[in-house]
């Protein structure tokens, strides 16, 4: 059962990062070493995941995209393409929560989407520092100014490093319209009030969970 977030939504000043300095030192050499050990263990994978986007139709392998980070800096985020190249000619658009409706999505790249090996890349982007392994998705610019337009309060998660998993994608799913979207802010908002390292332990094992057993999120 999801658990119940609850913010004030007019007093700001309250929503802030209540981890302290040592434990987020900890958080980040967790996230350097096991990177590292992601990046050597899962090459083999990451061969495999290349060879099959380049054969289905030659295009380029990985797709970088720009997305805002912490302190509100945009970063490049990589992923194995899941997409035809020419998936956002008309412009930005969400993925459809339902892979098999998409027909933008390649027929390797649903594949990757549905066993989240797309992401297997946004290692590197947790190496470099870009990114946790826990913290609010990354969004693009494109859609956060849309959100801004309904919460101001996304810019209160600048204040951390965006993640590969986070609270909202355990309990609210993939997010592709601007009312999951604005309930994924919640969890993050909360994120960002309780996270703990036992907090991102338990993501990280329910993520890995989900996975395993084909959930879908």
């Amino acid at each position: 059962m999801d658990p119940e977030v609850s913010l004030d939504h007019n007093n700001n000043t309250q929503i802030t990062d209540c981890m302290g300095t040592f434990p987020k030192a900890v958080k980040r050499l967790f996230d350097v070493l096991c990177a590292l050990v992601c990046l050597l263990l899962f090459s083999p994978l990451f061969l495999l995941c290349f060879v099959l986007v380049k054969l289905e139709d030659g295009g380029p392998v990985i797709y970088s995209q720009e997305r805002i980070g912490r302190n509100g800096t945009p970063f490049f985020i990589h992923k194995f393409r899941s997409m035809r190249t020419d998936a956002e000619k008309a412009g930005p658009q969400l993925c459809s929560a339902d892979i098999s409706e998409d027909n933008r999505l390649t027929k390797v790249g649903k594949f990757l989407r549905g066993h989240h090996l797309d992401e297997l890349p946004q290692f590197w982007n947790v190496l470099v520092g870009d990114m946790s392994f826990v913290g609010p998705r990354p969004e693009r610019k494109f859609f956060i100014d849309q959100i801004m337009q309904h919460d101001a309060r996304y810019e209160l998660l600048y204040q951390i490093r965006p993640g590969i998993s986070s609270y909202a994608t355990i309990y609210n799913g993939y997010t592709d319209t601007m009312e999951k979207m604005l309930k994924r802010l919640e969890y993050d908002l909360y994120y960002l009030q309780h996270r703990s390292l036992m907090l991102d332990v338990r993501i990280i094992l329910l993520t890995f969970y989900k996975i395993v057993t084909g959930r879908v999120f």
